[in-house]
């Protein structure tokens, strides 16, 4: 199984290697409390050409939690608190998370794709290191006061657990304000399917929350002008998250980037619509390789 190891924590990765020689691996990068599925449209589409990374965030899937063990077993309103401030995360140790297991592969450059926390990760991880060829970032923000921020009846919809619901419906409803109702609507079978995944591989709730705690203490808008790599900036227009102001702030401060907006486009755009946002990946790491 492979894994790498940062401070005494283990974190999975899957590494596929393609028929394609001479090109630099795609590491894709998930997103707050979601697993390797997220990715798996993306992923199947450049298999063929490209040898692909996935690693489990920390916390997530395969990969240990690394909190304290009493951390787990705090009533959850003081659980959050103590992570928020003390225990919880960082996006600096998920993108030092991130170049461990690189590492461990031996990738001397990648382009990096990631959603939502995932590209909060690898905007640091092109600062900190210097394995990263290119940049996707997908329905993601630089963080700080300058953010739009989630809106608050979203967090407290994602966060929420409905009375008496079970760990499956918990998880449908908190992930409503990610998708459209429309694709729910029209697509009862890969929802119940989706539901699987995130009961086999999600991150359970102290993790979660020890991810989200690194998500808002996250701030590099100060430093933006030191992303000296190719960018391709995705955003759904209708994102309920992580509204897509964002997009447009780091296009303003990113030297090398460039927007493609998906018209009605959700937070899960890439599944919602994953033949247009994989079609933009693969021609932009194409032109970068």
């Amino acid at each position: 199984m492979p894994q790498a190891t940062r401070d005494g924590v283990s974190i999975y990765y899957e590494y596929e290697r393609s028929d394609g020689e001479g090109r630099s691996p795609v590491v894709f990068v998930q997103g707050l409390g979601f697993g390797r599925w997220m990715w798996r449209w993306q992923r199947e589409a450049v298999a063929d050409e490209y040898d692909v990374v996935a690693p489990d965030n920390r916390g997530t899937g395969r990969s240990d939690v690394g909190l304290p063990p009493l951390v787990a077993r705090l009533p959850g309103t003081l659980r959050g608190l103590v992570l928020l401030k003390l225990a919880g995360y960082s996006i600096g140790g998920l993108a030092a998370d991130l170049e461990a297991v690189l590492d461990d592969v031996g990738i001397y450059d990648a382009h990096v794709v990631g959603a939502s926390m995932g590209g909060m990760i690898a905007q640091r991880y092109a600062l900190e290191y210097s394995r990263a060829k290119s940049l996707t970032l997908c329905c993601t923000s630089h963080g700080g006061p300058d953010a739009a921020p989630v809106p608050e009846e979203t967090q407290a919809h994602m966060f929420d657990t409905p009375d008496g619901a079970s760990q499956r419906e918990t998880f449908r409803h908190r992930m409503r304000p990610a998708f459209t109702e429309r694709f729910t609507n029209r697509n009862p079978h890969l929802m119940d399917r989706i539901l699987e995944w995130r009961l086999e591989q999600d991150a359970d709730d102290p993790a979660r929350e020890a991810q989200a705690a690194a998500v808002r203490n996250f701030d590099i808008s100060d430093r933006l002008d030191g992303l000296r790599v190719p960018t391709l900036l995705l955003h759904g227009t209708n994102d309920r998250v992580v509204p897509v102001e964002n997009a447009r702030l780091l296009e303003e401060n990113i030297a090398d980037s460039r927007l493609e907006l998906v018209e009605g486009g959700s937070h899960l755009f890439f599944i919602e619509d994953a033949a247009e946002v994989t079609e933009a990946v693969l021609s932009f790491i194409d032109a970068q390789d």
